[in-house]
Order: structure tokens, then C-alpha cells, then sequence
């Protein structure tokens, strides 16, 4: 399977909340630029990149997770980061079941990892 094949056969392992909000943050990341493109990555994990890494979603039993990789460098003016706050490299999303996908706002720090990662490119 293509990694766009592996993220749809992961969402509909998942047929409750979980599987949900993980198609939601997909489409609301793949919305923000049309050259990003999805990889499948570190035993099992939906990945977006454009440049290098945006994100990586993982879903667990409990939450969903949207982990950026340089997520300590990125402005969050949202404040959605709320986990993974002590390290000085990556930050996450946890949503849990009733949590609504903030679409704005994730499109705003979509489009900061995207910047990130081209500042980067540019050293």
C-alpha cells in the first residue's frame, strides 16, 4: 500500500471518535497546501511533510496526537500545543473524544512548520 492507503486503512481501523479526528486533522492539514505530501513512518504513523516533517498523527486508546517535530520554534498565538511542553524541540496536540479540531487555527501552525522547514532549507 501507498502511505495514503495506509493512513485510510488507519482511520477505518478506527471507527470511532478517534478514526474520526485523525481523518479531520488529515484533511484540515492537506487543505493548507496542496504539495504536502503524506508518508508512513516509524511503525506505523501518518506523516506529513512539505520540506521536511510538518507532523506525525498517532492514535492511542484515549487520545489522538498531533506531534510537531520542531514544535518548540513554532509561534503557537492559538495555544494548541498541550503536550509534550517540557522538551526544547517538539510539541503536541492531544485531542481527546469530544474535543473539536480548531481548523483556523491548525492551519496557522501548519503554514509556521512550513515556513519553518523553508527557513531551514535556506541555511
Amino acid at each position: 500500500m501507498n502511505p495514503s492507503e495506509e493512513i485510510d486503512n488507519l482511520i477505518a481501523q478506527n471507527p470511532d471518535w478517534r478514526g474520526d479526528t485523525l481523518a479531520k486533522l488529515r484533511q484540515t492539514i492537506l487543505e493548507v497546501d496542496p504539495e504536502i505530501i503524506e508518508e508512513w513512518k516509524y511503525m506505523g504513523s501518518p506523516v506529513w511533510s512539505l520540506n521536511g516533517m510538518i507532523a506525525v498523527g498517532n492514535i492511542f486508546k484515549n487520545k489522538v496526537k498531533l506531534c510537531f517535530n520542531d514544535g518548540a520554534a513554532l509561534g503557537d498565538p492559538d495555544t494548541l500545543f498541550n503536550d509534550e511542553l517540557a522538551g526544547n524541540k517538539r510539541r503536541a496536540i492531544a485531542f481527546f473524544e469530544g474535543d473539536r479540531v480548531e481548523e483556523g487555527s491548525l492551519k496557522t501552525l501548519v503554514r509556521a512548520a512550513i515556513s519553518y522547514n523553508q527557513s531551514k532549507r535556506k541555511k
